[in-house]
Formats: structure tokens, sequence, C-alpha cells
């Protein structure tokens, strides 16, 4: 059985009454056939000047990380309600820097909790990077 919940201008989050009500995300997420897709790079904690932001810290880094996302979704015409997946990388192999980086994406995206992947991974491309968020959002052009 699975439970649908239309948010946002193009995205349904579906939550299923079979799986676990633990998680703190949809468990999928739909978007009809004339919504304009957009894949964003893994949004990084860089700064303007190219320098990695808040070095050594897991929630600060998730924060830019953020920040950047917004902006890119915004010149893609799209906004954080807009998208319908995301995947956080943390170079970490401890779940509590993990954790820490989870809850800044999650506060970040409130009631608009779309399906997510939160992965340890060893290194990530800049120096001093802690964090990356890959997204894909749906939005319905007029």
């Amino acid at each position: 059985m699975r439970k649908e919940t239309a948010v946002g201008r193009a995205i349904t989050l579906i939550r299923s009454s079979s799986l676990s009500d633990v998680a703190e995300y949809a468990y999928a997420a739909t978007a009809p056939a004339e919504a304009r897709l957009i894949f964003l790079a893994g949004a990084c904690p860089l700064n303007e000047d190219g320098s990695t932001a808040a070095p050594g810290d897991y929630a600060g880094q998730a924060a830019k990380a953020v920040e950047n996302m917004r902006t890119a979704l915004k010149d893609a015409g799209a906004s954080l309600e807009d998208v319908i997946s995301t995947r956080v990388l943390v170079a970490s192999s401890r779940r509590p820097d993990l954790v820490n980086a989870w809850e800044v994406v999650r506060d970040a995206f409130g009631d608009h909790d779309v399906p997510s992947t939160l992965m340890g991974v060893t290194v990530l491309g800049y120096d001093d990077q802690l964090v990356e968020i890959e997204a894909v959002a749906a939005v319905l052009d007029s």
C-alpha cells in the first residue's frame, strides 16, 4: 500500500505503509511526463573564490552546499521545493559525521522530504571537502 502526497509544482512524494516510517524522507517520488527534469552536478561547499568553506566542519559544509544548490536551482528556474531526489555524500566512515551533514540537509528541505540517499565516501574532489549534495529537480514550465 502506498500513500501519495502532491507537493511543489510537479512532484508527488510516495510513502509506503508497508515500509518503516523511521526514515526521514519519502521512499519514492514521481513527476509527470511533461515536467522538465533538472540534473544538478554535486553541490560542493565552495566559496566564490574557489576555496572550501568551513574546513573540518561537516554541518558548515552541508549548509554551504545547500546554499550553492539553491543558487544552481534558481539559475535553472527551480527551487528546493522542485527537487525530486538527493544523494548526500560525506567523506567519513563515522555515522555521527554523516548525521551532522544529514540534519542540515533535512532541515533545509523541511516538509519537502524527498527520497534521499546518505553515503559515507572515502574522499571528495576538492581540498578539505567533506560534503557534496547531488540532486534532481522537476518543474512544469508555463
